[in-house]
């Protein structure tokens, strides 16, 4: 669909026909239902996983996987391996799950690309150096031992909501991943799978020598490694305290989470795991769960003429809510029948069933919006905020109900602030550090604290919306974010790369916060704002964008650095637009150069291109490319600069 009269934007430079064409490259990809998704890319073991499941069950002959082959061998690098992100080297258990997903799709050892991939895995160490799910994964076909795999006690499930170790302590992914492990890790099965295949060439030890201890610290961590062993004593001699209660109460979690679209917990990796889950327990592959189960997993693939990939999750909410506020923000009316269109299918997708969260949150009342199509259980902060910011730029003819919504999601949140004053992702007080000490958990993705992105994306929404909160509860999230502020002026982002990400949403959230809150004077919030700005024009690149690489997750003196993207330069932008009251020469100029990058940078089509991957699930561990991220953040950075731009010629 093109823009037609009913925007206000005349193309009469190169800003404006920037905007109108990234405008209408938008309007042109709505799906007629009226939400916006984009692809969520990530890294090949989603695929390579997918694969493992559906040899496990038999299914593979129904599912396109000569193109998972294609997409696999595609996304090999020339140093022989497969990457978290792009660029970052290759990464060893990546390399060995696509590595195994190839065998199992039939490719020979001795075929050259996987020669190139067993080089690179030997040289790293083999199996015995990766991590602990790329290891649970192989046992399941007799890739690796099960003693290897730490245990997962079924006892667990008993223990009462309130008790200082459940699995409500656990962050909302792990725990949906986590409990149909339970069953898997009980029966420990091994599977038969066509072509049979063993990995015995990637021990760097050989197979006959491999050490399926786990490593030592040297100290008080070492205890958790002592109880494991204890664990699989009882397991050896089958006295497993209340182990049949435990799988029932797992079976049953896991079935009653089940969406009717099949999805469990809105991620890949707990629809993944439950369907093993079921296959442990024996269930049929035409039982009407695992049916439903497997659709679930197909919903989030991808099919192209040569390739077949499976996304970790899908993200229709999160994109059309950025979208709806972009469209707006670069000049489109708010009532355009094609944003009432979005709007009305947010609104749609307001959750109002009670989800895990209620067991720390015995106030609150549901009202929350999720990431993707069906999650029932799993509403989260940062999309509420978005969705309410969202919202309340488009106006419908329904307005009255519009405001109930919001209003409703509003009081949910104010439940779900955490002690120490911010607010998470998913839960509440989920911050629980030495779960990420476990054997179990090498990942370091085991809780879902407080985080300063989140924190910041909810006080921006309270700030720049007429919903309201408490102004205590305000005041405890300012401090919060405050404290949060690095040395340098930066903010650390959780959920996207990283220190730009963080300070883009801190300064957004400043710019609407006036000084009427008793710890944020009008010169304290000036310092803040002043100096996050100060870092982002200390970090902008020659080129006058921006970059951040996902390594700086890993080395805080990469904070800032890497090739300018598309996404991260509207980030910024984003971050610096809000100073604008405080605004300098030298602020300004920076504001214009990375303006000029996003208009120089644009492609025919109204689009922008990007490799880097700006998303974050897992930090150091598991990344995202949203592949919207690069038009709709432009998008808006632009209608944030022409509304300056328009501010500056009235005065």
């Amino acid at each position: 669909m093109q823009i037609q009269d009913q925007t206000k934007i005349k193309v009469d430079s190169p800003l404006q026909a920037t905007i109108k064409a990234s405008q209408n490259y938008l309007f042109s990809i709505q799906n007629s239902e009226g939400y916006w998704q984009g692809e969520l890319e990530s890294n090949v073991t989603i695929t390579a996983e997918a694969v493992l499941l559906h040899k496990i069950w038999h299914t593979d002959h129904l599912r396109p996987l000569d193109k998972a082959k294609n997409y696999l061998f595609q996304q090999q690098r020339d140093h022989g391996a497969w990457e978290l992100f792009y660029g970052d080297g290759g990464d060893l258990s990546t390399t060995v799950e696509a590595y195994m997903a190839l065998r199992l799709l039939g490719v020979k050892k001795d075929d050259p690309c996987l020669l190139k991939a067993k080089k690179f895995i030997l040289n790293k160490g083999g199996i015995s150096k990766t991590r602990i799910f790329t290891k649970l994964h192989l046992a399941l076909i007799g890739c690796y031992d099960w003693k290897g795999v730490p245990s997962i006690p079924p006892w667990l499930m008993l223990f009462p909501d309130r008790f200082p170790v459940t699995i409500y302590e656990m962050s909302s992914w792990a725990r949906s991943s986590t409990v149909p492990l339970i069953i898997v890790c009980d029966r420990k099965p091994v599977y038969n799978v066509n072509p049979q295949i063993n990995l015995n060439e990637l021990y760097v030890e050989g197979i006959e020598n491999v050490d399926y201890s786990f490593p030592r610290q040297g100290d008080w961590t070492d205890l958790f490694i002592g109880l494991d062993h204890l664990f699989k004593l009882a397991e050896k001699f089958e006295v497993v305290p209340f182990r049949e209660q435990g799988l029932k109460l797992a079976e049953k979690w896991v079935l009653e989470r089940q969406e009717d679209s099949g999805d469990w917990g809105g991620i890949i990796p707990a629809m993944l795991n439950s369907l093993l889950a079921l296959r442990a327990l024996d269930y049929d592959v035409y039982d009407p769960i695992v049916q439903r189960g497997l659709r679930g997993v197909d919903n989030f693939a991808i099919e192209t003429e040569h390739n077949y990939v499976v996304q970790a999750c899908v993200s229709p909410v999160w994109d059309t809510a950025w979208v709806l506020r972009a469209f707006v923000a670069s000049g489109i009316s708010k009532d355009h029948p094609v944003l009432i269109k979005g709007a009305d299918w947010l609104i749609d997708q307001q959750i109002l069933d009670y989800g895990d969260w209620q067991v720390k949150n015995k106030e609150g009342t549901p009202g929350g919006w999720a990431f993707e199509f069906n999650n029932r259980f799993y509403p989260d902060l940062d999309d509420s905020a978005v969705v309410v910011m969202a919202l309340n730029d488009v106006k419908i003819p329904q307005e009255s109900s519009k405001r109930g919504a919001m209003n409703r999601c509003v009081k949910w949140m104010e439940t779900m602030q955490c002690e120490e004053g911010g607010w998470a992702a998913f839960d509440l007080n989920n911050d629980q550090d030495w779960l990420n000490l476990l054997p179990y958990a090498d990942l370091k993705a085991m809780i879902d604290p407080n985080t300063a992105d989140v924190t910041a994306r909810v006080l921006e929404m309270v700030g720049s919306t007429e919903v309201t909160m408490d102004k205590n509860r305000l005041e405890r999230a300012i401090a919060y974010l405050i404290k949060e502020q690095e040395t340098d002026g930066s903010w650390f982002g959780r959920w996207g790369v990283n220190y730009i990400y963080g300070t883009s949403g801190a300064l957004a959230a400043l710019q609407h916060l006036k000084p009427e809150y008793r710890n944020l004077s009008s010169q304290k919030r000036q310092e803040m704002m002043e100096k996050g700005a100060k870092w982002l024009v200390k970090v902008q690149n020659e080129d006058g964008g921006w970059g951040e690489t996902c390594e700086s997750y890993k080395d805080s003196t990469l904070r800032g650095k890497g090739v300018s993207a598309a996404s991260q330069t509207a980030w910024a932008l984003i971050g610096l637009l809000g100073v604008k009251e405080f605004m300098t020469p030298n602020l300004e100029l920076a504001i214009k150069r990375g303006v000029n990058y996003l208009i120089a940078t644009q492609k025919d089509g109204g689009k922008w291109d990007e490799s880097e991957f700006t998303g974050t699930g897992f930090p150091c561990h598991f990344y995202l490319k949203y592949h919207l991220y690069q038009q709709y953040f432009p998008l808006l950075a632009l209608g944030y600069y022409q509304q300056y731009f328009n501010q500056l010629a009235l005065t």
